[in-house]
């Protein structure tokens, strides 16, 4: 499979482009949300300026107006524009605020005040106006859609101050050209640094993915190297890091060690197999050519080869059958999930049984369990185990016929202990006893009846329920097999 394509269809896209552009994506989102609060709370701020600007003017006019005329007659586009332009010389001293004209504190390029009579005629204006004059005059500001955009307007009634008679109407419009300035330029300075944003940190992310994932690429090489070869010698090399990918580096390392023990072991199965049935094979033909040639008319060769071939026949039926069993031991995790015993009556049930079966032995029993105690092995499973045990025990007690079984209990854990007092095992070949096919002695195995399955069966049975064994024995002394496994609480 190539590693630009996944599958037939499925383009390879790297893992690095991948969180480049989340990054990019997730800088993205987080800057959009950010401007669109700034750029909110900015123009909030600014419309508030221009609304209380335009609210401010028409005040500063409304009263000026209403107290600079007396009646509607006063009240033309002359004076009206002197009104404007004109500093009324006769405040100059009363401590007013009028100590300037109206169109000098009214500077406001976005303001356009009109200024009509009593029939709604335009007398004054100071600048182009884009609305018609409403007479409501109920003093609110609105925000309504001019020529190009919405604008602020605001309508009042002018009545004089003396006589209260109604003179005319205001009408002042905030164009608002100065916030959509300020609005379009905010903008175009959001989406820059929006730009900005997007790239640097596209970049970054693509820079720190390249830095931190670059442990996937030694992964990735070493897998395929397996993968060409799967007995090739490599792994992954030493990460000076402590995280998930040199974790994940570690696990890969155990995973290869593992499937190269496995490699090693089925190689090694495979040869002990052809060995161990190529010599009942060469027997058996052996026998069957000799009664082929003359061994048809001599009862006594007849007599002898038919029990030849029958004991290799035999030999050949158990070999098989414990090469079933160690293939089903290996699955016990799957096909078992779930099972209990109680160990204290299958340890009573085995010791029983082989005290009747070898009366020429002394077994001993020392259990400390005061209580059922349940373990998560399969009932038979649990007593094939303790068999296996106690068989190789009785093999291998050729002077002191003497086997001790012990059953206590740990914090977690039970432990079943099967010790003889017979030949005992060397250091070297105490390391290979679990293995397929080991024996210790070839010769008196092979006379004993061995296949050299009988304690790899064991282990794998124990291993597979998440239990321990192991071995103590030194020459001469006897050997000791312990067997650990976990225990079922109650709920």
């Amino acid at each position: 499979m190539s590693k630009r394509q996944l599958k037939k269809g499925n383009r390879f896209v790297s893992l690095k482009v991948k969180w480049a552009l989340g990054t990019a994506l997730g800088s993205l989102i987080i800057f959009v949300v950010l401007a669109m609060t700034l750029v909110s709370a900015f123009t909030t701020d600014l419309l508030r300026q221009e609304r209380h600007s335009l609210q401010t003017s028409a005040a500063t006019v409304t009263q000026r107006l209403d107290s600079s005329f007396r009646t509607e007659k006063q009240f033309d586009s002359q004076s009206v524009a002197g009104l404007f332009y004109q500093r009324p010389r006769h405040l100059e001293h009363e401590g007013s605020y009028y100590h300037q004209s109206i169109a000098q504190s009214l500077s406001n390029a976005d303001l356009t005040i009109n200024v009509y009579d009593a029939k709604g005629r335009l007398l004054f204006a100071t600048g182009k106006t884009q609305l018609t004059l409403r007479r409501g005059a109920d003093q609110q500001v609105h925000r309504v859609w001019g020529t190009s955009h919405q604008i602020y307007v605001t309508y009042r009634r002018l009545k004089s101050q003396s006589t209260g008679q109604t003179l005319g109407y205001l009408q002042v419009e905030n164009h608002l050209t100065s916030y959509y300035q300020h609005l379009r330029r905010l903008r175009l300075v959001s989406l820059l640094l929006l730009i900005l944003v997007i790239i640097a940190a596209g970049l970054l992310g693509y820079f720190l993915s390249f830095v931190l994932l670059r442990p996937l690429d030694d992964i990735h090489d070493t897998v395929v190297a397996v993968r060409n070869d799967p007995v090739k010698d490599i792994r992954v090399p030493a990460m000076k890091r402590y995280d998930e990918l040199s974790e994940l580096g570690q696990m890969v390392n155990e995973m290869l060690d593992q499937m190269q023990r496995y490699i090693d072991q089925q190689g090694q199965f495979i040869s002990d197999v052809s060995h161990e049935l190529r010599t009942p094979i060469t027997i058996i033909q052996g026998h069957v050519e000799m009664l082929d040639r003359w061994g048809k008319k001599d009862p006594k060769l007849l007599d002898s080869s038919i029990k030849a071939v029958l004991q290799e026949t035999s030999r050949m039926n158990s070999l098989v059958q414990e090469m079933l069993d160690l293939s089903r031991a290996e699955e016990v995790d799957v096909n078992f999930k779930g099972s209990e015993s109680v160990v204290n009556d299958v340890v009573t049930h085995v010791y029983n049984d082989y005290k009747m079966v070898h009366p020429d032995f002394m077994f001993m029993l020392d259990n400390d369990l005061k209580e059922k105690v349940k373990v998560p092995v399969y009932h038979d499973h649990l007593e094939q185990i303790l068999i296996i045990l106690c068989d190789n025990a009785v093999k291998y007690s050729d002077k002191r016929k003497e086997i001790h079984i012990t059953l206590s209990r740990n914090l977690n854990s039970v432990e079943i202990g099967v010790q003889d007092f017979g030949e005992g095992i060397g250091p070297e070949d105490a390391k290979r006893v679990f293995d397929r096919f080991y024996r210790v002695d070839k010769a008196r195995s092979r006379k004993k009846g061995g296949n050299g399955l009988g304690l790899s069966i064991a282990k794998r049975l124990v291993e597979g329920y998440h239990g321990t064994i192991s071995l103590e024995s030194s020459l001469g002394y006897g050997s000791l097999f312990r067997v650990t496994l976990p225990i079922v609480e109650d709920d």
